[in-house]
Parts: structure tokens; C-alpha cells; sequence
């Protein structure tokens, strides 16, 4: 897996303020950000599944979002920055539109040991990578900077 460049590491830094900012808010710690193919960020959104609805998941938004307001042409160029690793469906999503690469900070891997060594029981989605939902996407992670500070906001999630 390609090294992560410093603009990646840049915005994997903000997508885990918008997870701390959706755990500050009662969600689960999971933020993302669009970044169109010149480097401008298009969007940036959290976790909003506080309300029991378990779809609203930010990389799920993006990519719906970016189905209207970016031409389909510019999204494969496009880049998805998130927090957490895409669960299956938003990695399906994402695929669907026809978003490009994916950069995650931490991946399902990680989240799913993280999980288990706390005692908790497994999501009701099967834990699996991006690549096996949309073979095709280029992803890059996750950010070995950001792991132990990523761990403890997902601890503190769990502990609530």
C-alpha cells in the first residue's frame, strides 16, 4: 500500500475531528470529507445514527450528496477521506456513484479487534475490506499516525 501523502494525512487529521465531534454530539466516531480532484474540499460530514437510524453513516452521505452535485465525469477523480475504513454499504454506495480513491485512517481490521478485545458483540453487517465490496476502488490505509488516538475515541464509545 502506497505511503500517505502529507495532504492525506491532512484530511484523515480532519475527518477524525468530525469523529470526535460526532461522539461530542452522542454518535458513533466516524467523519469523512470529499475532496474534489484539484484539492478542494466539497463536503465534510459525521456519524448521525444517534436517532437509531444506523444508514446515516457520513461516507453514505457523501457519496450521496456527490450523485447530485458533482458531475459524473470529476468523481472518479474525486477522493473520499473517512475516519473508519467504509463498511459494505458504503462501500457499495460509493462504488455506485462512481466516487474514486478512499483514504481511511483506521481500518475495518482494526475496528473489529478493537471491538472484540473490549468485549463487544459483532455489528450485524459482515466486517469486510473495501476492495471486497468494489474490487476496483483505490484505497489507501490506515494512518499508523493516527491509530492510538482513533483507539480511544472508539474505546470511550464503548465504554458510554
Amino acid at each position: 500500500m502506497p505511503d500517505l501523502t502529507p495532504a492525506d494525512l491532512t484530511h484523515l487529521r480532519r475527518c477524525v475531528e468530525l469523529a470526535r465531534e460526532a461522539f461530542d454530539a452522542g454518535d458513533e466516531p466516524f467523519g469523512s470529507v470529499l475532496v474534489d480532484p484539484d484539492g478542494a474540499v466539497l463536503l465534510e460530514d459525521r456519524n448521525r445514527t444517534a436517532d437509531g437510524d444506523q444508514t446515516r453513516h457520513p461516507e453514505l452521505e457523501l457519496a450521496r450528496w456527490a450523485a447530485t452535485h458533482v458531475a459524473p465525469d470529476v468523481r472518479p477523480r474525486c477522493t473520499v477521506y473517512t475516519s473508519g475504513e467504509h463498511c459494505p454499504m458504503c462501500a457499495a454506495g460509493h462504488a455506485w456513484v462512481g466516487l474514486g480513491r478512499i483514504v481511511y485512517a483506521a481500518s475495518t481490521e482494526q475496528l473489529t479487534a478493537w471491538r472484540a478485545d473490549w468485549g463487544l458483540a459483532p455489528g450485524p453487517v459482515a466486517p469486510l475490506p473495501i476492495t471486497a465490496i468494489a474490487p476496483g476502488l483505490p484505497v489507501a490505509g490506515p494512518a499508523a499516525e493516527l491509530t492510538d488516538e482513533l483507539r480511544e475515541l472508539h474505546h470511550r464509545q464503548a465504554t458510554r
